[in-house]
């Protein structure tokens, strides 16, 4: 016990928002010629929102993609338009616009499956993901968020192997540039009409631990980090603060490197019906015993996830203490404080990134959008402070002054 107080420091994470949110803010006739005005405009939202970052997201253009945008449950967005490379002269634009707005950059995205089975495909992504890298580095950010992805037509320890040969190379170049790869743990259960679940190899703790020991082998490891998603938790029956436990007691509390704020609520009709897993025949992306001729028909493996549940915008799902406790929907706030409480992070350097793909709220009107993401974000920053001031007078004031803490509080492994 002090003789001298310890001050209430509260210290409350970065907002900020992926600007696949709102694809289609800047219409894009007018962002195909001019691509950086998409940049422009999204900062501006951003501001009108009450964001003070964005994540900025980058994307093959709709003429370049593998994956017609019929085919996909949640279109990506390419604000940051790579068809030509991003230059000097572009990033003095873009940084003249967050200067005038006052909205920053949390970091860039690209997400994507980097190890798709296809040579000239994979070539042609890793290219692409190179000009992100190049991108960030001229644009003074520190990161990149993606995925890691997988190559269907192999077994798992086989995708190990391929992510040796194929992923580190690419975690080489970042270290070059002097960036972190955040890899999002979503398990992409859609991407494929196999019976495939896991189609992202860094989908949980296990994998993480697995890959980053490959990362260090190859002096990379600095490079590999996590940029944790709790809606993925909750789809497959997990919870945050066991997950942040296992972390913690392995070892690799340090593993995470951001997040992105996006809740999943279950449902457990359809849990009842399918089991964890999803629809797994009958989905209607199989058409005559073969896989179907249409891509909009591809878009049903996708109900390997979304009969079962359905994801939520920060704030726009009920509170639901039952359902925190059974891991059917995120329980925000102890999410907010096991990040203090378990990993090893500064909480004013991370940053909480609202990703925004509940889908009857997915407008593309940008008078419609704003009031919803302004109490998304809103929302975040006010839980987000709730866990910081309870975490200040918890875990600090409190303790140094011999006075216990009330309660028992939720605790891991136990859900």
């Amino acid at each position: 016990m002090s003789d001298l107080p310890v001050p209430f420091s509260p210290r409350p994470m970065k907002i900020s928002v992926l600007t696949a949110a709102l694809q289609e803010l800047t219409p894009r006739e007018k962002r195909d010629a001019d691509p950086d005005l998409a940049i422009e405009e999204w900062l501006e939202f951003s501001r009108d929102i009450g964001s003070p970052y964005i994540q900025l997201s980058s994307a093959l253009h709709p003429t370049l993609t593998d994956v017609p945008p019929e085919a996909m449950l949640d279109p990506v967005a390419n604000t940051l338009d790579l068809r030509e490379p991003f230059d000097q002269q572009r990033a003095d634009r873009v940084k003249a616009a967050m200067q005038e707005t006052g909205v920053g950059l949390s970091d860039l995205g690209y997400f994507d499956n980097m190890l798709v089975a296809d040579d000239e495909a994979r070539k042609f992504k890793h290219d692409f993901m190179l000009r992100v890298f190049d991108a960030a580095a001229l644009l003074e950010t520190d990161a990149v968020c993606g995925f890691v992805g997988r190559n269907y037509d192999l077994e798992m320890d086989q995708n190990l192997e391929m992510f040796e040969a194929e992923f580190i190379p690419l975690l080489k170049e970042a270290k070059a540039r002097g960036l972190t790869f955040r890899v999002e743990q979503c398990p992409m259960p859609g991407w494929t009409v196999l019976d495939r679940w896991h189609n992202n190899i860094a989908y949980a703790p296990g994998p993480w631990i697995a890959l980053h020991r490959i990362c260090e082998k190859h002096g990379v490891g600095d490079q590999f980090r996590i940029h944790y998603d709790p809606s993925h938790a909750i789809l497959m029956g997990q919870d945050t603060r066991s997950i942040f436990q296992y972390l913690k007691d392995e070892g690799y509390a340090f593993l995470i490197g951001g997040f992105h704020v996006k809740g999943q609520v279950i449902d457990s009709k359809g849990v009842s019906a399918w089991g964890y897993g999803g629809q797994t025949f009958e989905r209607g992306d199989w058409i005559d015993g073969k896989p179907s001729d249409n891509p909009a028909d591809h878009l049903n493996a996708w109900k390997k996830q979304v009969a079962i549940c359905e994801h939520e915008l920060p704030g726009t799902a009920r509170h639901d203490p039952l359902a925190y406790l059974q891991n059917r929907t995120v329980d925000w706030l102890d999410h907010q404080l096991a990040a203090r409480e378990l990993l090893d992070v500064d909480p004013a350097e991370m940053y909480l990134v609202v990703e925004h793909e509940y889908p009857p709220a997915r407008i593309q009107d940008k008078e419609l959008l704003k009031p919803i993401l302004q109490g998304s974000v809103d929302f975040t920053r006010a839980i987000d402070e709730a866990a910081a001031a309870m975490y200040a007078l918890q875990c600090e004031v409190m303790p140094a002054q011999g006075i216990a803490v009330q309660g028992i509080g939720r605790e891991a492994y136990r859900s």
